[in-house]
Protein backbone atom coordinates (compact mmCIF):
# COMPACT_ATOMS: atom_id res chain seq x y z
CA UNK A 1 0.00 0.00 0.00
CA UNK A 2 2.88 2.31 0.80
CA UNK A 3 4.41 1.68 -2.62
CA UNK A 4 1.12 2.51 -4.37
CA UNK A 5 0.77 5.78 -2.46
CA UNK A 6 4.38 6.63 -3.25
CA UNK A 7 3.80 5.92 -6.92
CA UNK A 8 0.67 8.08 -6.90
CA UNK A 9 2.53 11.04 -5.37
CA UNK A 10 5.35 10.67 -7.88
CA UNK A 11 2.86 10.38 -10.75
CA UNK A 12 1.12 13.59 -9.66
CA UNK A 13 4.52 15.32 -9.50
CA UNK A 14 5.29 14.13 -13.05
CA UNK A 15 1.93 15.48 -14.23
CA UNK A 16 2.72 18.90 -12.75
CA UNK A 17 6.13 18.98 -14.41
CA UNK A 18 4.59 17.84 -17.69
CA UNK A 19 1.99 20.62 -17.57
CA UNK A 20 4.68 23.21 -16.96
CA UNK A 21 6.67 21.85 -19.91
CA UNK A 22 3.56 21.89 -22.11
CA UNK A 23 2.89 25.51 -21.21
CA UNK A 24 6.49 26.35 -22.10
CA UNK A 25 6.12 24.65 -25.50
CA UNK A 26 8.44 21.74 -24.63
CA UNK A 27 6.24 18.97 -25.99
CA UNK A 28 8.82 16.16 -25.86
CA UNK A 29 9.62 16.82 -22.22
CA UNK A 30 5.92 16.99 -21.40
CA UNK A 31 5.31 13.70 -23.22
CA UNK A 32 8.07 11.96 -21.24
CA UNK A 33 6.69 13.05 -17.89
CA UNK A 34 3.06 12.27 -18.79
CA UNK A 35 4.12 8.80 -19.99
CA UNK A 36 6.06 8.25 -16.78
CA UNK A 37 3.06 9.34 -14.71
CA UNK A 38 0.80 6.94 -16.59
CA UNK A 39 3.29 4.10 -16.03
CA UNK A 40 3.67 4.82 -12.29
CA UNK A 41 0.00 5.32 -11.47
CA UNK A 42 -2.50 5.17 -14.37
CA UNK A 43 -5.01 8.04 -14.33
CA UNK A 44 -7.50 9.63 -16.71
CA UNK A 45 -5.73 13.01 -16.38
CA UNK A 46 -2.40 11.65 -17.61
CA UNK A 47 -4.09 9.80 -20.49
CA UNK A 48 -6.03 12.92 -21.53
CA UNK A 49 -2.86 15.03 -21.48
CA UNK A 50 -1.01 12.50 -23.58
CA UNK A 51 -3.86 12.36 -26.06
CA UNK A 52 -3.87 16.15 -26.17
CA UNK A 53 -0.18 16.22 -27.09
CA UNK A 54 -0.68 13.67 -29.85
CA UNK A 55 -3.30 15.84 -31.52
CA UNK A 56 -2.07 19.03 -33.16
CA UNK A 57 -5.23 20.89 -32.14
CA UNK A 58 -7.61 19.41 -29.61
CA UNK A 59 -10.55 21.56 -30.72
CA UNK A 60 -10.59 20.04 -34.23
CA UNK A 61 -12.72 22.13 -36.57
CA UNK A 62 -14.48 23.78 -33.67
CA UNK A 63 -14.86 27.47 -32.85
CA UNK A 64 -11.94 29.84 -33.11
CA UNK A 65 -13.57 32.91 -31.65
CA UNK A 66 -10.70 34.07 -29.48
CA UNK A 67 -6.99 33.63 -29.07
CA UNK A 68 -5.72 31.15 -26.49
CA UNK A 69 -5.91 32.62 -23.01
CA UNK A 70 -2.66 33.21 -21.23
CA UNK A 71 -1.63 30.91 -18.39
CA UNK A 72 -2.59 33.41 -15.69
CA UNK A 73 -6.17 33.62 -16.96
CA UNK A 74 -6.41 29.84 -17.25
CA UNK A 75 -5.02 29.29 -13.77
CA UNK A 76 -7.54 31.79 -12.36
CA UNK A 77 -10.38 30.01 -14.16
CA UNK A 78 -9.26 26.66 -12.74
CA UNK A 79 -9.17 28.13 -9.25
CA UNK A 80 -12.55 29.90 -9.43
CA UNK A 81 -14.77 27.30 -11.12
CA UNK A 82 -15.32 23.80 -12.32
CA UNK A 83 -16.91 20.76 -10.70
CA UNK A 84 -15.66 20.18 -7.19
CA UNK A 85 -13.43 17.11 -7.09
CA UNK A 86 -13.40 16.77 -10.89
CA UNK A 87 -10.23 17.39 -12.90
CA UNK A 88 -10.10 19.37 -16.14
CA UNK A 89 -7.35 20.55 -18.44
CA UNK A 90 -6.26 24.00 -19.48
CA UNK A 91 -7.26 23.16 -23.04
CA UNK A 92 -10.81 22.52 -21.84
CA UNK A 93 -10.83 25.88 -20.06
CA UNK A 94 -9.60 27.57 -23.26
CA UNK A 95 -12.27 25.81 -25.32
CA UNK A 96 -15.07 26.92 -23.00
CA UNK A 97 -13.83 30.52 -23.05
CA UNK A 98 -13.70 30.39 -26.84
CA UNK A 99 -17.30 29.18 -27.12
CA UNK A 100 -18.54 31.86 -24.71
CA UNK A 101 -16.90 34.64 -26.77
CA UNK A 102 -18.42 33.56 -30.09
CA UNK A 103 -20.76 36.23 -31.48
CA UNK A 104 -22.60 34.17 -34.11
CA UNK A 105 -24.05 30.68 -34.17
CA UNK A 106 -21.82 29.86 -37.14
CA UNK A 107 -18.76 30.72 -35.04
CA UNK A 108 -20.06 28.59 -32.17
CA UNK A 109 -20.26 25.49 -34.40
CA UNK A 110 -17.11 26.44 -36.33
CA UNK A 111 -18.83 26.24 -39.73
CA UNK A 112 -19.19 28.62 -42.65
CA UNK A 113 -22.39 30.46 -43.49
CA UNK A 114 -22.78 28.07 -46.45
CA UNK A 115 -22.68 24.94 -44.27
CA UNK A 116 -25.24 22.27 -45.17
CA UNK A 117 -27.25 19.93 -42.98
CA UNK A 118 -24.55 17.26 -42.79
CA UNK A 119 -21.87 19.84 -41.92
CA UNK A 120 -24.04 21.14 -39.08
CA UNK A 121 -24.71 17.65 -37.74
CA UNK A 122 -21.03 16.71 -37.90
CA UNK A 123 -19.97 19.89 -36.11
CA UNK A 124 -22.66 19.51 -33.45
CA UNK A 125 -21.80 15.86 -32.72
CA UNK A 126 -18.14 16.68 -32.26
CA UNK A 127 -18.69 19.72 -30.03
CA UNK A 128 -21.54 18.21 -28.00
CA UNK A 129 -19.36 15.24 -27.04
CA UNK A 130 -16.44 17.52 -26.19
CA UNK A 131 -18.38 19.99 -24.05
CA UNK A 132 -21.00 17.76 -22.42
CA UNK A 133 -20.87 18.52 -18.65
CA UNK A 134 -20.34 14.82 -17.89
CA UNK A 135 -17.14 14.89 -19.98
CA UNK A 136 -15.95 18.45 -19.56
CA UNK A 137 -15.74 19.74 -15.97
CA UNK A 138 -14.14 23.10 -16.80
CA UNK A 139 -15.84 26.26 -15.48
CA UNK A 140 -18.69 27.32 -17.76
CA UNK A 141 -18.85 24.00 -19.65
CA UNK A 142 -22.59 23.72 -19.01
CA UNK A 143 -23.20 27.19 -20.44
CA UNK A 144 -21.02 26.40 -23.49
CA UNK A 145 -22.91 23.11 -24.02
CA UNK A 146 -26.25 24.96 -23.98
CA UNK A 147 -24.93 27.57 -26.43
CA UNK A 148 -23.81 24.81 -28.84
CA UNK A 149 -27.25 23.17 -28.65
CA UNK A 150 -29.04 26.45 -29.26
CA UNK A 151 -26.80 27.23 -32.25
CA UNK A 152 -27.61 23.89 -33.88
CA UNK A 153 -31.35 24.17 -33.08
CA UNK A 154 -31.54 27.49 -34.94
CA UNK A 155 -29.23 26.78 -37.90
CA UNK A 156 -30.77 23.35 -38.58
CA UNK A 157 -34.22 24.92 -38.94
CA UNK A 158 -34.47 26.51 -42.43
CA UNK A 159 -37.01 29.16 -41.40
CA UNK A 160 -35.17 30.19 -38.24
CA UNK A 161 -31.83 30.17 -40.05
CA UNK A 162 -33.22 32.44 -42.75
CA UNK A 163 -34.51 34.95 -40.20
CA UNK A 164 -31.28 34.67 -38.20
CA UNK A 165 -29.17 35.43 -41.29
CA UNK A 166 -31.31 38.50 -41.96
CA UNK A 167 -31.10 39.71 -38.38
CA UNK A 168 -27.34 39.34 -37.76
CA UNK A 169 -25.62 37.98 -34.68
CA UNK A 170 -27.39 36.93 -31.49
CA UNK A 171 -26.62 40.19 -29.65
CA UNK A 172 -28.39 42.18 -32.38
CA UNK A 173 -31.33 39.78 -32.27
CA UNK A 174 -31.72 40.31 -28.53
CA UNK A 175 -31.79 44.09 -29.03
CA UNK A 176 -34.23 44.12 -31.96
CA UNK A 177 -37.41 42.71 -30.47
CA UNK A 178 -39.63 44.07 -33.21
CA UNK A 179 -39.14 44.36 -36.95
CA UNK A 180 -42.07 45.15 -39.23
CA UNK A 181 -44.61 44.24 -36.55
CA UNK A 182 -43.08 40.81 -35.88
CA UNK A 183 -41.44 39.62 -32.66
CA UNK A 184 -38.31 37.86 -33.85
CA UNK A 185 -36.90 37.31 -30.35
CA UNK A 186 -38.90 34.14 -29.81
CA UNK A 187 -37.76 32.72 -33.13
CA UNK A 188 -34.16 32.39 -31.97
CA UNK A 189 -34.84 30.48 -28.80
CA UNK A 190 -34.31 26.73 -29.05
CA UNK A 191 -37.57 24.75 -29.02
CA UNK A 192 -35.79 21.83 -27.36
CA UNK A 193 -33.45 21.69 -24.38
CA UNK A 194 -29.73 21.05 -25.11
CA UNK A 195 -29.90 17.81 -23.11
CA UNK A 196 -32.92 16.51 -25.06
CA UNK A 197 -31.21 17.44 -28.33
CA UNK A 198 -28.09 15.55 -27.20
CA UNK A 199 -30.18 12.51 -26.25
CA UNK A 200 -31.86 12.49 -29.68
CA UNK A 201 -28.45 12.46 -31.37
CA UNK A 202 -26.82 9.85 -29.14
CA UNK A 203 -29.78 7.80 -27.98
CA UNK A 204 -29.99 9.12 -24.43
CA UNK A 205 -27.21 9.99 -22.02
CA UNK A 206 -23.49 10.35 -22.59
CA UNK A 207 -22.13 7.45 -24.70
CA UNK A 208 -19.54 6.33 -22.15
CA UNK A 209 -19.54 5.07 -18.57
CA UNK A 210 -22.48 3.09 -17.20
CA UNK A 211 -24.89 2.35 -20.05
CA UNK A 212 -27.59 -0.17 -20.94
CA UNK A 213 -27.66 -1.65 -24.46
CA UNK A 214 -30.99 -1.91 -26.29
CA UNK A 215 -32.05 -3.88 -29.35
CA UNK A 216 -31.79 -0.83 -31.60
CA UNK A 217 -28.09 -0.53 -30.87
CA UNK A 218 -28.42 2.80 -29.10
CA UNK A 219 -27.17 3.53 -25.58
CA UNK A 220 -28.93 5.18 -22.66
CA UNK A 221 -27.54 6.43 -19.39
CA UNK A 222 -28.43 4.41 -16.33
CA UNK A 223 -31.03 5.95 -14.05
CA UNK A 224 -28.38 6.57 -11.42
CA UNK A 225 -26.06 8.31 -13.90
CA UNK A 226 -28.91 10.51 -15.16
CA UNK A 227 -29.78 11.55 -11.61
CA UNK A 228 -26.10 12.26 -10.95
CA UNK A 229 -25.90 14.51 -14.02
CA UNK A 230 -29.16 16.27 -13.11
CA UNK A 231 -27.72 16.98 -9.68
CA UNK A 232 -24.68 18.61 -11.25
CA UNK A 233 -26.95 20.70 -13.49
CA UNK A 234 -28.88 21.98 -10.48
CA UNK A 235 -25.67 22.74 -8.58
CA UNK A 236 -24.29 24.67 -11.56
CA UNK A 237 -27.49 26.66 -11.90
CA UNK A 238 -27.56 27.53 -8.20
CA UNK A 239 -23.89 28.53 -8.27
CA UNK A 240 -24.40 30.77 -11.27
CA UNK A 241 -27.59 32.28 -9.83
CA UNK A 242 -27.96 34.80 -7.05
CA UNK A 243 -26.58 38.18 -7.82
CA UNK A 244 -25.81 37.45 -11.48
CA UNK A 245 -29.44 36.45 -12.03
CA UNK A 246 -30.60 39.69 -10.44
CA UNK A 247 -28.34 41.65 -12.80
CA UNK A 248 -29.76 39.80 -15.81
CA UNK A 249 -33.33 40.51 -14.71
CA UNK A 250 -32.67 44.18 -13.99
CA UNK A 251 -33.56 45.42 -17.56
CA UNK A 252 -36.86 43.52 -17.41
CA UNK A 253 -37.68 44.95 -13.99
CA UNK A 254 -36.95 48.47 -15.26
CA UNK A 255 -39.21 47.93 -18.30
CA UNK A 256 -42.04 46.71 -16.08
CA UNK A 257 -41.71 49.74 -13.80
CA UNK A 258 -41.64 52.13 -16.76
CA UNK A 259 -44.72 50.43 -18.23
CA UNK A 260 -46.61 50.75 -14.94
CA UNK A 261 -45.69 54.42 -14.61
CA UNK A 262 -46.77 55.05 -18.20
CA UNK A 263 -50.16 53.49 -17.54
CA UNK A 264 -50.63 55.68 -14.49
CA UNK A 265 -49.67 58.86 -16.35
CA UNK A 266 -51.48 58.19 -19.65
CA UNK A 267 -55.27 57.96 -19.89
CA UNK A 268 -56.91 54.82 -21.27
CA UNK A 269 -57.64 54.75 -25.03
CA UNK A 270 -61.24 55.56 -25.99
CA UNK A 271 -61.81 52.07 -27.44
CA UNK A 272 -60.95 48.42 -26.93
CA UNK A 273 -60.97 45.48 -29.32
CA UNK A 274 -62.47 43.39 -26.54
CA UNK A 275 -65.18 44.24 -23.97
CA UNK A 276 -63.82 45.38 -20.63
CA UNK A 277 -64.84 47.41 -17.60
CA UNK A 278 -66.22 50.79 -18.69
CA UNK A 279 -66.15 49.88 -22.42
CA UNK A 280 -69.02 47.52 -23.14
CA UNK A 281 -70.94 49.25 -25.97
CA UNK A 282 -70.33 47.36 -29.22
CA UNK A 283 -69.61 49.22 -32.48
CA UNK A 284 -68.09 48.42 -35.89
CA UNK A 285 -65.86 50.45 -38.20
CA UNK A 286 -67.44 51.72 -41.44
CA UNK A 287 -64.68 50.42 -43.72
CA UNK A 288 -63.68 46.88 -42.63
CA UNK A 289 -66.51 46.31 -40.15
CA UNK A 290 -64.08 45.64 -37.33
CA UNK A 291 -65.81 45.21 -33.97
CA UNK A 292 -64.71 47.44 -31.10
CA UNK A 293 -66.09 48.53 -27.73
CA UNK A 294 -66.52 52.02 -26.24
CA UNK A 295 -67.92 53.78 -23.16
CA UNK A 296 -71.35 55.40 -22.82
CA UNK A 297 -70.16 58.95 -23.53
CA UNK A 298 -68.23 57.97 -26.67
CA UNK A 299 -70.69 59.41 -29.20
CA UNK A 300 -70.67 62.80 -27.55
CA UNK A 301 -66.87 63.06 -27.94
CA UNK A 302 -66.21 61.40 -31.32
CA UNK A 303 -67.98 62.21 -34.58
CA UNK A 304 -67.23 63.31 -38.13
CA UNK A 305 -63.53 63.48 -39.11
CA UNK A 306 -62.41 62.72 -35.57
CA UNK A 307 -64.39 59.46 -35.60
CA UNK A 308 -63.04 58.52 -39.06
CA UNK A 309 -59.46 59.05 -37.88
CA UNK A 310 -60.05 56.96 -34.73
CA UNK A 311 -61.65 54.11 -36.69
CA UNK A 312 -58.68 54.11 -39.06
CA UNK A 313 -56.41 53.62 -36.03
CA UNK A 314 -58.68 50.85 -34.79
CA UNK A 315 -58.45 49.00 -38.11
CA UNK A 316 -54.66 49.38 -38.22
CA UNK A 317 -54.42 48.08 -34.65
CA UNK A 318 -56.63 45.09 -35.49
CA UNK A 319 -54.76 44.20 -38.70
CA UNK A 320 -51.40 44.44 -36.91
CA UNK A 321 -52.61 42.04 -34.20
CA UNK A 322 -53.96 39.58 -36.76
CA UNK A 323 -50.75 39.74 -38.82
CA UNK A 324 -48.58 39.16 -35.76
CA UNK A 325 -50.72 36.24 -34.55
CA UNK A 326 -50.72 34.72 -38.05
CA UNK A 327 -46.93 34.86 -38.12
CA UNK A 328 -46.82 33.06 -34.77
CA UNK A 329 -49.17 30.36 -36.07
CA UNK A 330 -46.99 29.82 -39.14
CA UNK A 331 -43.83 29.76 -37.05
CA UNK A 332 -45.31 27.23 -34.63
CA UNK A 333 -46.49 25.00 -37.47
CA UNK A 334 -43.13 25.26 -39.26
CA UNK A 335 -41.26 24.33 -36.08
CA UNK A 336 -43.44 21.27 -35.50
CA UNK A 337 -43.16 20.09 -39.13
CA UNK A 338 -39.37 20.49 -39.02
CA UNK A 339 -39.12 18.61 -35.71
CA UNK A 340 -41.38 15.84 -37.02
CA UNK A 341 -39.16 15.44 -40.08
CA UNK A 342 -35.86 15.47 -38.19
CA UNK A 343 -36.97 13.13 -35.40
CA UNK A 344 -39.44 11.08 -37.48
CA UNK A 345 -42.19 11.72 -34.95
CA UNK A 346 -45.69 11.12 -36.31
CA UNK A 347 -47.31 12.79 -33.27
CA UNK A 348 -45.54 16.06 -34.01
CA UNK A 349 -46.71 15.92 -37.64
CA UNK A 350 -50.33 15.39 -36.57
CA UNK A 351 -50.05 18.20 -34.05
CA UNK A 352 -48.78 20.53 -36.77
CA UNK A 353 -51.70 19.62 -39.04
CA UNK A 354 -54.19 20.25 -36.21
CA UNK A 355 -53.26 23.95 -35.88
CA UNK A 356 -56.34 25.84 -37.10
CA UNK A 357 -54.50 28.94 -38.43
CA UNK A 358 -57.54 31.11 -37.61
CA UNK A 359 -55.57 34.35 -37.64
CA UNK A 360 -54.05 33.57 -41.05
CA UNK A 361 -57.54 32.90 -42.42
CA UNK A 362 -58.68 36.26 -41.04
CA UNK A 363 -55.63 37.96 -42.58
CA UNK A 364 -56.53 36.46 -45.98
CA UNK A 365 -60.07 37.77 -45.58
CA UNK A 366 -58.82 41.26 -44.82
CA UNK A 367 -56.40 41.13 -47.74
CA UNK A 368 -59.22 40.21 -50.11
CA UNK A 369 -61.24 43.18 -48.81
CA UNK A 370 -58.35 45.50 -49.49
CA UNK A 371 -57.99 44.15 -53.03
CA UNK A 372 -61.71 44.39 -53.58
CA UNK A 373 -61.66 48.02 -52.42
Amino acid sequence: MGILESNKDEAERCVRIGKAAMEAGEKEKARRFFTKAERLYPSSEARDLLEMLENKHTMGNGPKCTKTSNNTEQAKAEKDGGDVGKSFTQEQVTGVQSIKKCKTYYDVLGVSTEAGEEDLKKAYRKLALKFHPDKNHAPGATEAFKKIGNAYAVLSNPEKRKQYDLSGNEEQVQNNHRNGGFDFHRGFEADITPEDLFNMFFGGGFPSGSVHSFSNGRARYSHHQHQHHSGHEREDERAEGGFSMFIQLMPIIVLILVSLLSQLMVSNPPYSLYPRSGQTIKRATDNLRITYYVSKDFQSEYSGLLLQKLEKNIEEDYVANVRNNCWRERQQKSDLIHAAKVYRDERLRLKAESISMENCKELNRLTSLFRGG
